[in-house]
C-alpha cells in the first residue's frame, strides 16, 4: 500500500521526514527530467526480459550488471534476449575481473555477434587485478573496442566520491577516460553511483559542468525498493551517509518502500545541469522499477503535449 503522499509534500524538503517514501507515478508533478531514462538489471531471467519487452519502450538502454558470479554464457544470453525483445542492451565489463585480454576479446565478439551489442559500462571493480587491465582506463586505451564494434562507453563517477579512491584522483581518473575514449572514437556518457541526496547530486552536476564536461549523465537513482534492502545496498556501495540523511528520526518507524521521487522532482526543477537522465537501479526488482519509471515518463509526456496545445 503506498501513502497518500501529494506532489507538494515531495517538494517540501528536509523538514518532511518521509519526503521520500515512494508514492505511485501518478502522484508525481510531471517532471522532463523523468520523460526518458534507463535501469539496470542483475541476471534477469527471460520471464522477466519477456515482461520488460511490453513495458518498457522500444530501445530504453538496460544495462546489465557485472556480478562476480556472472559467466560469459549467461551475460550473452542476455544481452540477446534484450536485443531480440527491441531493448537495447549495455554489458558491463569490470576491468579487474578480466582474466585476460584474450577472454575479453572473446566476450566481445560473442556480445557483438550475437546481441549486436554496441555500448558497455565500463568499470574498475572493486577487487585486487589479477588479469591484464588494473582499472577501467586501461580496457579504454588497450581493449581495442571500436574494432569489436563498441561505438559508445559509460564511465562510472561518484557523487559522493569512494571509499577507496582520493577525490581529486576521481576527478582525474574521470578525465584521463573521458579523454581516452574521444580520442578513440567512442562516444561517451557517465553514470553515476545512485545516491539518496539531490543537494550533493547538483553540487556534484555543478562541479562537473564547471569544470567542462559536456557529456550527457545517467543520474543513479534507486528504484522504488523496501527499506532493509536500501540499508543493505547503501551499506555495500558506500552512500550510507546521504540514506541516513534520507531517513534521520525515522529509519525505525519507517515502512513500506523508499523511492526517488524527491530526488526526480528537485532536478526537473534545477536548470543548467546539461544532458542528464534518470538511471534506474532496480534493487527493487527490475520489472517493478521499470513499470515506474515508464509511468513517471508517461506523466512527463502528457504534461509537454498539454503544454504545447493548451486550451
Amino acid at each position: 500500500m503506498f501513502p497518500k503522499n501529494t506532489s507538494a509534500d515531495i517538494l517540501r524538503g528536509p523538514g518532511n521526514r518521509f519526503s521520500d517514501i515512494v508514492m505511485p507515478p501518478q502522484e508525481l508533478s510531471p517532471v522532463p527530467f523523468a520523460s526518458r531514462f534507463s535501469i539496470e538489471a542483475t541476471r534477469p531471467r527471460a520471464a522477466e526480459i519477456a515482461k520488460l519487452a511490453t513495458v518498457l519502450p522500444p530501445g530504453t538502454e538496460v544495462f546489465l550488471s557485472a556480478v562476480p558470479n556472472l559467466g560469459s554464457d549467461e551475460l550473452v544470453a542476455a544481452a540477446t534476449q534484450l536485443r531480440q525483445a527491441g531493448l537495447e542492451p549495455v554489458a558491463h565489463v569490470a576491468a579487474r575481473r578480466v582474466p585476460s585480454a584474450e577472454d575479453l576479446a572473446d566476450l566481445l565478439k560473442r556480445l557483438a555477434g550475437d546481441a549486436g551489442l554496441r555500448r558497455l559500462l565500463v568499470i574498475g571493480g572493486d577487487v585486487e587485478a589479477s588479469g591484464p587491465f588494473p582499472d577501467a582506463l586501461a580496457v579504454i586505451q588497450k581493449a581495442g573496442l571500436r574494432a569489436a564494434g563498441i561505438e559508445e562507453i559509460g564511465i562510472a563517477a561518484y557523487p559522493e566520491g569512494h571509499a577507496h579512491i582520493m577525490p581529486g584522483r576521481l576527478e582525474t581518473a574521470l578525465d584521463e577516460k573521458i579523454a581516452s575514449a574521444v580520442a578513440l572514437g567512442l562516444k561517451v556518457h557517465i553514470v553515476s553511483q545512485f545516491s539518496f541526496s539531490p543537494e550533493r547530486v547538483l553540487a556534484w552536476l555543478g562541479q562537473l559542468r564547471g569544470c567542462g564536461i559536456s557529456v550527457p549523465v545517467k543520474v543513479g537513482m534507486a528504484g522504488p525498493t523496501s527499506v532493509p534492502a536500501l540499508l543493505r545496498y547503501a551499506r555495500r556501495c558506500g552512500v550510507s551517509a546521504s540514506l541516513r540523511g534520507l531517513m534521520t528520526g525515522a529509519a525505525s518507524g519507517l515502512v513500506g518502500h523508499v523511492g526517488p521521487a524527491r530526488m526526480i522532482a528537485v532536478l526537473a526543477e534545477s536548470a543548467g545541469l546539461g544532458d542528464i537522465a534518470p538511471h534506474y537501479f532496480s534493487f527493487g526488482g527490475v520489472v517493478e522499477t521499470a513499470c515506474y519509471a515508464c509511468e513517471a515518463a508517461s506523466l512527463t509526456q502528457t504534461a509537454s503535449r498539454a503544454m504545447a496545445h493548451p486550451n
